[in-house]
């Protein structure tokens, strides 16, 4: 049976039954959400609270709050910023069960890619945990999240850089960090105790995800850590500083030289592309950098250059290899014989 055409629309839609009774009451109930749709989300209410009495007070503030407690460490400091940021004003004293896409389209539009990140993360914690019955907004309607271009530091950017730092300390920091990898924070509170002389190693927890990073190490980095203090923090005076500071450090650093476009993370991204380019295995770098992921990992290699050679002359290299392997073999084989018949 089809439902009347309305004034509004003037369309005919199905309702789906062929009973005249329960096309009629299908009909009522549509004009009636038509026409009281304050009550009815006051009668939602009540049946939602019936369940649980906090559903229909619960607001964002709440959920931010919650989702805060699962974090920890600088993972928690970093959530902190995120949701002081002033495009969730809006948002932050209204009621979970009342909102609708326009407030989060509006948060979205005044905010910026930090934004849109982590309300899509407190968004989909309140459905999680069933503080939501249904998504905000579905998953395609989202705005894509567009991150700004990342781009590693080149060999000669960390050498230009260097040329004109005078700061014995940050000399050696910009040096661990383009042999270590690590991010500016974990190899800022880099401690002598974190190196094994013995194996040649330097080893710590990333702060960010608690995961060990291992670096083994030549003879380059080996130079620059036995300039450095035998026991206790390396780099003091940057171990007691925030990362903004030490950023704004190298930016200064980076404006003396007139480079653009890089921060200290870049390093990070270098140590990746350099060790794809030399040929280093992937699950080694991956260990090294101390990624959990493949598809991290990746990202941060993703604009290495791999200089690639022509296959005819690849082949001929794995002949003249397996040539020289089988030359070898008999040779060896020949000497065990000549070694036999004098013994016996």
């Amino acid at each position: 049976m089809e439902e009347p055409s309305t004034n509004k629309t003037g369309k005919r839609t199905s309702l789906r039954t062929g009973s005249e009774e329960e096309a009629r009451q299908i009909v009522e109930a549509k004009n009636q959400a038509e026409r009281q749709p304050v009550l009815n989300l006051q009668i939602a209410k009540a049946y939602l609270a019936g369940a649980d009495s906090n559903f229909v007070r619960r607001t964002w503030s709440e959920v931010m709050a919650e989702f805060l407690k699962t974090k920890a460490g600088k993972n928690r400091l970093r959530y902190e910023r995120a949701i002081a940021d002033a495009s969730y004003d809006s948002l932050r004293g209204l009621h979970l069960i009342e909102t609708q896409p326009e407030h989060f389209l509006g948060v979205l539009e005044s905010g910026s890619v930090s934004t849109n990140n982590y309300l899509r993360r407190f968004h989909n914690f309140a459905l999680d945990v069933g503080w939501l019955f249904r998504p905000v907004l579905p998953k395609r309607q989202w705005p894509a999240i567009r991150y700004r271009e990342k781009r590693a530091i080149t060999r000669e950017e960390h050498a230009l850089i260097l040329s004109r730092e005078n700061n014995p300390e940050m000399r050696a920091f910009l040096w661990c960090c383009w042999h270590i990898g690590g991010s500016q924070s974990d190899v800022a509170r880099l401690r002598a105790e974190d190196i094994d002389w013995e194996t040649q190693v330097v080893s710590f927890f990333r702060s960010k995800t608690g995961t060990a990073q291992i670096i083994h190490f030549g003879v380059g980095l080996a130079e620059v850590l036995r300039g450095l203090a035998p026991s206790g923090p390396l780099f003091p005076r940057l171990a007691a500083m925030d990362e903004k500071h030490r950023a704004s450090l190298f930016q200064r650093a980076c404006r003396r030289v007139k480079i653009t476009g890089i921060s200290l993370h870049s390093y990070r991204y270098a140590w990746a592309e350099r060790a794809k380019k030399a040929g280093y295995p992937e699950r080694f770098a991956q260990e090294a950098l101390g990624h959990n992921s493949v598809a991290v990992h990746r990202s941060y290699a993703k604009k290495a250059r791999v200089a690639l050679p022509p296959l005819e002359e690849y082949e001929q290299k794995i002949v003249s290899l397996n040539g020289v392997k089988a030359a070898a073999a008999v040779q060896g084989q020949q000497e065990h014989a000549t070694a036999h018949a004098v013994s016996a």
